[in-house]
């Protein structure tokens, strides 16, 4: 199979075809950009292999009654690529939860993601949908860390 070459433009459009409004997502048509050995690193777990990273995506689309992506920004220079987004997740017993991030995708020389690493505070978007308890945490990190 020949894969496109990525950059900002092929990025928005692949990446806007992998979620939709209601429903789970589906990476297949993306997998083909990811090299055999992409390392995978967010704010919970790191991932070394194309099969770990494709089982990673389908755990997360199990646990998720819907989800969903808005690209706000796609911008590259050399070989990286940032994209930066809302991710609103839905799970069985709560309500839509946006979390705000970005992602650094790198490209390896043979035009394949060798490296994608998403970067978003967790618990603060979620915490942020709890009223009684978003007070308490907000409080405690200023507390703490400024």
């Amino acid at each position: 199979m020949t894969i496109e070459v990525l950059n900002e433009a092929s990025v928005r459009q692949l990446w806007s075809k992998t979620y939709n409004t209601e429903g789970k997502p589906d990476w297949s048509h993306l997998f083909p950009y990811y090299s055999d050995t992409i390392v995978f690193q967010d704010s919970i777990q790191r991932i070394e292999g194309k099969e770990a990273f494709m089982a990673m995506c389908e755990r997360l689309a199990t646990r998720c009654k819907s989800l969903n992506m808005d690209l706000l920004n796609v911008i590259q220079k050399d070989n990286v690529i940032l994209m930066e987004w809302i991710m609103t997740m839905s799970f069985t017993k709560y309500p839509p939860t946006p979390l705000f991030g970005s992602t650094r995708l790198t490209i390896g020389e043979d035009g394949r993601i060798c490296e994608q690493r998403d970067y978003y505070d967790l618990w603060g978007d979620i915490f942020n949908n709890i009223p009684y308890f978003k007070k308490h945490y907000r409080k405690f990190l200023t507390k703490k860390f400024g």
